[in-house]
């Protein structure tokens, strides 16, 4: 039976540090999304996975530029806000897949939007 590890996500207090997407200060929802899914290749991440669940090597060659130890990184901080789920196999060798949860999948309109303003802007690049 895999082993799936889940974290609960919310904007409570960690320590004496604030968790992603807790915007007391400015009380603003565009920044305590950007807080939650922005970085580098967050977004890029999410978008593969809206397609389906990925093995971490697969991420890997999906976002070539991104460095294993960001990729980890990343995919961490996601599961910490419960975007995405984990789920280890008891196998030699170990695999690990990834995939959206329910609230993850909610940013599906925000994500192609995101592509398709992308798209637009590329086109209008010399």
């Amino acid at each position: 039976m895999p082993q799936v590890r889940t974290i609960s996500a919310g904007t409570t207090k960690i320590g004496s540090k604030r968790a992603r997407g807790d915007c007391q200060r400015s009380n603003c929802a565009v920044e305590a999304t950007l807080s939650v899914i922005g970085g580098r290749w967050k977004g890029v991440v999410l978008f593969w996975l809206l397609e389906r669940k990925h093995r971490f090597g697969e991420l890997r060659r999906r976002v070539p530029n991104c460095t294993e130890r960001m990729l980890t990184l990343q995919l961490r901080e996601l599961e910490e806000d419960g975007l995405v789920t984990r789920t280890v196999f008891p196998e030699v060798p170990p695999r690990v897949e990834y995939e959206l949860t329910p609230f993850g999948a909610s940013l599906e309109p925000i994500l192609r939007g995101m592509c398709e303003w992308g798209q637009r802007y590329k086109r209008r690049l010399p």
